[in-house]
């Protein structure tokens, strides 16, 4: 049984953890509410960008376009987005027991963030490019997975690129996601939102010309959709990340503190008793002394 000297110990190393990881809570808020603005302020503009590509496409066959081709698939290509670091509570154990559900015979891998390049590593999965980010990415330096991947798929080097990453809905709640990144089908491309209730299938940027004209303009954006999916992804995959790390350090802190009480308690308690056991044997001597 533990004597008081060992309670105040584990008080001790508990209060410092306490303290460790109210450190790493605050810090990780701080850096989710810049993830969590950068992540929603692109949901605008990419409302907008799926709009003229409803309209592009009401405007052009576009399975003319190479990147729209579907085929058989003998080899898929999976990108991985993930954290460098761990402490995020189930965040990337959630991200791996979908990545697992692929066959590994039939797949490639493209990841970035230290923990899924320890997952491919792990269970033996081919890779094939592993990209280091910043923390804050920009749009020019997620620039080059999305050309990577599209070369591949350009190159039928694989026949599919999907996309498994963790999308951000709110700080409590982030989900693993799999998307279908290539090939772009006419009904991978988002449908808009028709403006006052307007039928869908009136086109939503009628009123707009393309210039030198709509193939033209395809082209360009097909090329751009898939980059600006894969910034928005991995947006929100930080997003996650910061969330899910704030949770999870806070649930600790909580933890701790409660753990001090129960500890403190245990600890007064055991004094108690020990006073109590003091007192009767000086009162049991006394008596002892005074017959």
């Amino acid at each position: 049984m533990a004597n008081t000297k060992d309670i105040r110990r584990r008080i001790k190393s508990i209060r410092n953890i306490g303290q460790l990881t109210k450190a790493m809570q605050m810090v990780a808020a701080s850096k989710m509410r810049k993830a969590q603005q950068h992540a929603l302020a692109g949901r605008s503009y990419a409302t907008l960008m799926n709009k003229v590509l409803v309209s592009l496409q009401k405007r052009t066959d576009p399975k003319t376009h190479p990147l729209l081709h579907i085929r058989p698939i003998n080899k898929e290509l999976v990108l991985i987005i993930s954290t460098d670091k761990g402490l995020a509570g189930a965040l990337n154990t959630n991200l791996f027991r979908e990545a697992s559900h692929f066959e590994v015979s039939k797949s490639v891998y493209v990841i970035t963030g230290r923990k899924a390049k320890q997952f491919v590593t792990r269970t033996r999965r081919e890779l094939i490019a592993d990209f280091e980010l910043k923390d804050a990415p920009s749009f020019v330096d997620t620039k080059a997975i999305a050309k990577f991947v599209t070369e591949k798929f350009l190159n039928r080097e694989v026949d599919k690129v999907s996309v498994l990453y963790t999308q951000f809905i709110n700080t409590v709640n982030q989900k693993p996601v799999l998307r279908t990144l290539l090939p772009i089908s006419s009904f991978d491309l988002p449908k808009g939102e028709p403006a006052d209730g307007a039928n869908e299938d009136i086109d939503p940027m009628v009123s707009y010309v393309f210039e030198p004209n709509a193939e033209a303009v395809l082209d360009v954006m097909l090329p751009y959709y898939i980059q600006y999916q894969v910034f928005q992804m991995i947006l929100d995959a930080r997003a996650s990340e910061h969330s899910a790390r704030m949770v999870a350090m806070k649930n600790a802190t909580d933890n701790a503190s409660q753990f001090i009480k129960d500890l403190t308690l245990e600890y007064n308690k055991m004094r108690q008793a020990s006073i109590t056991t003091e007192l009767l044997e000086i009162a049991t001597a006394q008596m002892a002394l005074g017959s």
